[in-house]
């Protein structure tokens, strides 16, 4: 917006604290800029440039605060779809040992919870790695881990 453009009195969006909110421009400010009422909270702002307006408040619609609540959708889980709800990477790499009956690496076992559909990597590139560090995470509960390291970089489900 341009200097000219602000009248005394007008409602303007405007960015405060990185937020884009209405204020009223109450009076020009003697050391240049306006002083302003944030129009959400109530408190007093001063507005050095026009820059930070942008844009009359009264020419559109929908006030700040709707857009903001607009923003906020519910997601929708496994349970509110009916269908049944995806087992965890750790929780599928048990499923796998348990079935597998011998101990396997990290790469075996992203490989086998693939192909049986247990789980599948959401984008990831390296899988196996956080898979392995959440092996060694949950080692860490001593007899109250769910897996057993049988030899280097090999896992099997306690029994």
């Amino acid at each position: 917006m341009k200097k000219a453009d602000v009248k005394i009195g007008g409602e303007y969006f405007a960015t405060v604290t990185n937020k884009k909110v209405t204020v009223r421009i109450d009076a020009e400010n003697r050391n240049g800029g306006w002083d302003a009422t944030n129009l959400s909270t109530g408190k007093k702002v001063r507005i050095k440039t026009a820059g930070r307006l942008k844009g009359s408040a009264r020419a559109t619609e929908t006030p700040a605060t709707e857009t903001r609540v607009r923003k906020r959708v519910a997601r929708k889980t496994e349970e509110t779809t009916g269908g049944e709800k995806k087992l965890s990477c750790v929780k599928a790499a048990l499923k796998v040992l348990t079935d597998s009956g011998q101990p396997m690496n990290a790469q075996e076992m992203i490989a086998a919870m693939t192909e049986a559909g247990l789980w599948e990597s959401p984008g990831g590139k390296t899988p196996h790695a956080t898979l392995y560090s959440a092996i060694l995470r949950d080692m860490k509960r001593g007899d109250e881990s769910r897996f057993v390291k049988t030899e280097r970089g090999r896992f099997t489900a306690r029994a």
